[in-house]
């Protein structure tokens, strides 16, 4: 009880660390800005962050899915032999460079937030496809005979015991598409999309300084807070079972 206690404690403690370093950091890139250039550019830059969230956001619900069930389907026995040629398949998205990516979607779905979101799933999928077999594949055996000896379906095996275990290597993929979607978001611009890259892509051609450093800053503390997020979810899913991340 004791040791259980002191555990939660010590994931308390280093949520808050972690809140109170963004904050600084925040803080800090806020003051780099500028309150003119956020005067300036606040209400393109809100317009363009609830954009730049609006395809995180679908192309992420998409790519978790897809990427869960393929990666649950790719653990099972009748797969895993075949699960490397498999998962190359997923590999498309990050084999291919990000921006040759978005003009295929452009060609195949035409201007627009639709290509946009096809493209970011694509490079999005692989990670959670691949921390989802690999944390379903390392549950220990015992575990597995345990839940059978208790009288489990393999259904309920896999939802009572191997994913709640499987989880924080889950949520670690989660983490790692999430990183690699919003920092390629901004490109998105280049092919009609409303996102932060509207304010760092004519940053860069009219060598606005002051409007591309706000692009720039406004998606590095979004990947940062959508990070810190799941985190805490993550770690609030663990806590009834003892589990850290």
């Amino acid at each position: 009880m004791e040791k259980n206690l002191s555990h939660k404690a010590g994931n308390r403690y280093r949520l808050g660390l972690s809140v109170a370093a963004v904050a600084v950091l925040l803080a800090a890139l806020l003051a780099w800005v500028g309150p003119n250039t956020l005067r300036t550019y606040h209400e393109e830059l809100w317009f363009d962050l609830r954009a730049h969230l609006f395809l995180v956001g679908w192309s992420m619900l998409a790519a978790i899915a897809t990427g869960v069930p393929a990666g649950i389907l790719l653990s099972r026995p009748r797969f895993v032999r075949h699960a490397e040629r498999l998962m190359q398949i997923f590999n498309v998205g990050n084999t291919i460079p990000s921006l040759a990516v978005l003009v295929l979607a452009l060609a195949v779905l035409g201007i627009g937030s639709g290509p946009a979101i096809l493209a970011l799933w694509l490079a999005s999928v692989l990670p959670i496809t691949r921390n989802t077999y690999e944390g379903l594949r390392q549950v220990p055996m015992a575990m597995r005979e345990a839940a059978t000896g208790l009288g489990m379906t393999r259904t309920q095996a896999l939802f009572r015991v191997e994913l709640p275990n499987a989880l924080p290597m889950l949520m670690g993929g989660v983490r790692t598409a999430l990183a690699v979607n919003v920092g390629t978001a901004p490109l998105a611009f280049l092919i009609g999309a409303d996102s932060l890259g509207t304010l760092i892509f004519p940053g860069i051609y009219l060598n606005n300084h002051a409007e591309l450093l706000l692009g720039a800053v406004a998606t590095a503390l979004l990947a940062l807070a959508l990070d810190l997020l799941v985190v805490a979810l993550t770690r609030g899913a663990l806590a009834g079972r003892g589990g850290a991340l």
